[in-house]
């Protein structure tokens, strides 16, 4: 690997016109004053990494649900999914990854399988940090049919900071494990809801990239895992 691959990073096509405004931008402030330039020019090169998309080692053994972004698991255990999915009343085991405005804000598809639903919900922007964000904040869900027939969902929330969700993924396309299929701006939170029968892997707390960290398994796997760059 070059150093270069270090410092810079793909940068996801959602984020050309954000970088352009804050750049635009720095050059006026140069014009005005040089240390306010100085301060533009810092924010620029953070807007630029808000946006990177770098290439991730998604995990090939069947079975395995990976983080949908980069983060901290915020929360763990049994909630009800968004019933816009129409997954039913019943609590699943839902874990929560929240999303700083440093993080990565490309998000991925936990598992490979079928999107049978995709539901957008306008809401609040509460801290993403929060449990009750989860029902009263805007939200995008998606429903992920998987092979043996069992659904899980994924649903993007906006944060305090946040105030765009992007999904491009639509009902009836099929997602590869670690597949991008959206982001959201500036500061916010994915929730992944599983059925039962599925082992968690992650701790309150735990780092998480998305693509890479496996969160669940559908059962027992062998220790070595095959990976593709996405």
């Amino acid at each position: 690997m070059k150093m270069t691959d270090t410092f810079l990073k793909p940068m996801h096509p959602e984020g050309y016109k954000f970088v352009a405004a804050f750049a635009a931008a720095t050059l006026v402030l140069f014009w005005i004053w040089d240390p306010l330039g100085w301060i533009g020019l810092g924010l620029t090169v953070w807007c630029y990494y808000f946006f990177r998309d770098p290439k991730r080692a998604v995990p090939q053994n069947a079975g395995l649900l990976v983080s949908p972004a980069d983060g901290v698991v915020s929360l763990i255990g049994p909630a009800v999914p968004p019933e816009e999915l129409g997954l039913g009343p019943a609590p699943l085991m839902r874990v929560s990854v929240f999303m700083s405005v440093f993080n990565c804000h490309v998000n991925r598809a936990p598992i490979a399988g079928k999107v049978t639903a995709v539901a957008y919900r306008p809401g609040l922007f509460l801290n993403a940090s929060l449990d009750k964000a989860s029902a009263d904040n805007e939200r995008n869900a998606l429903a992920i049919e998987m092979a043996d027939g069992r659904k899980i969902a994924v649903v993007q929330i906006a944060g305090l900071v946040a105030r765009r969700i992007v999904c491009w993924t639509k009902p009836g396309q099929t997602l590869r494990t670690g597949e991008r299929f959206g982001l959201i701006r500036f500061g916010s939170r994915l929730d992944v809801y599983l059925p039962d029968g599925i082992e968690l892997q992650v701790a309150l707390g735990q780092t998480m990239v998305a693509g890479e960290t496996v969160i669940a398994s559908l059962g027992a796997q062998p220790p070595a895992r095959a990976a593709r760059m996405e």
